[in-house]
């Protein structure tokens, strides 16, 4: 698929840039200065913490953005990745790379059971049965008190070893997760230029005129729902052993709320568009951290401002910003 194959309508998916797979190196390398030009540990940490937003976010992208399809359980599904793996390193003693792959199959298995009963239906049937799965995953975290911790949380989570490595320490654990977050991002660039890549923007535009093309809508849209929930266990996985502890708390419906704005505010279906939604998501509560509230006052402004004046979102915007130098 050429680069220039991507609609390019303002609200629409957007064109891919030219070598974006070099644009994607590049910035690579200049996320790992990271750990080199911060002062502390902590400023090291909350960049492993931008990287699993960022698979959050891009996997929430490409269900919503590209598919087409509204889900209001991402974070149900990163919850439920973070327990799986967290439970079982603490209950087996088994490594958390062996969790952390059970947490995919797990999110996978789960999103194909709640996909196959409700992707044939039209309309908004699938974020009827996500948001109720939501909810159900928040009363099992809490009331499961033995398994999960109940309202206090699990603590005790092991982190990741590898020979004589261990990811506890804050510098480790962020190339750990660059080198996964850029496994995946670069794996989605590809997926999304391919045949499938078309598939999926077709299954956007219209259910129908994909069918009429031979697309076998049902198995795509359910094997992109088991695929975005398995990067959201992914990212649980590693979330749950960065921070040795998880509670209830970080996986509630209004988190998933708020990655579904960030998306937005990204752009929807646009590549690019998870890298602005991920740092916003990841820097504001740290700017804002000494206001009460302020945090929701600012995103619900931004949204406004997605929706009134740039439905591309950021990402979009940049584009336009771009594209004006160019000729200017």
């Amino acid at each position: 698929m050429s680069s220039s194959s991507f609609s390019s309508s303002k609200t629409g998916l957007a064109p891919a840039k030219p070598r974006p797979v070099r644009a994607l190196g590049v910035l690579w390398l200049l996320f790992a200065l990271w750990p080199l030009i911060v002062p502390n540990s902590y400023l090291v940490s909350l960049g492993s913490t931008f990287f699993i937003n960022l698979l959050l976010i891009a996997s929430l992208n490409l269900l919503v953005g590209y598919t087409g399809l509204t889900s209001l359980a991402h974070a149900a599904f990163w919850g439920v990745g973070a327990y799986v793996s967290g439970i079982f390193a603490i209950q087996t003693g088994f490594s958390p790379w062996i969790g952390t792959l059970l947490a995919m199959l797990a999110c996978a298995l789960v999103a194909a059971l709640i996909g196959l009963s409700t992707l044939r239906l039209s309309g908004h049937y699938l974020a009827m049965a996500t948001l109720g799965f939501n909810a159900i995953v928040s009363v099992i975290l809490i009331a499961q008190v033995d398994w999960t911790g109940g309202p206090n949380g699990l603590i005790g989570i092991p982190t990741y070893t590898l020979g004589s490595l261990d990811f506890a320490d804050p510098t480790l654990f962020f190339y750990l997760a660059w080198v996964v977050s850029a496994l995946v991002m670069l794996s989605l660039l590809f997926f999304l230029r391919s045949r499938n890549g078309r598939a999926l923007q077709a299954i956007r535009s219209s259910d129908i005129g994909a069918a009429c093309m031979g697309i076998p809508i049902l198995r795509y849209k359910v094997a992109i729902f088991a695929l975005a929930s398995a990067i959201a266990g992914l990212a649980g996985a590693l979330y749950a052993h960065q921070n040795f502890y998880i509670s209830p708390d970080s996986f509630t419906f209004s988190i998933s709320v708020l990655l579904l704005v960030m998306v937005a505010i990204g752009g929807f279906g646009r590549y690019w568009g998870p890298f602005y939604g991920a740092l916003l998501y990841t820097a504001l509560p740290e700017l804002v951290r000494q206001f009460h509230d302020i945090e929701l006052l600012i995103l619900g402004a931004a949204m406004i401002a997605v929706v009134g004046f740039m439905p591309g979102g950021l990402a979009y915007l940049f584009e336009q910003l771009r594209l004006g130098r160019k000729k200017s």
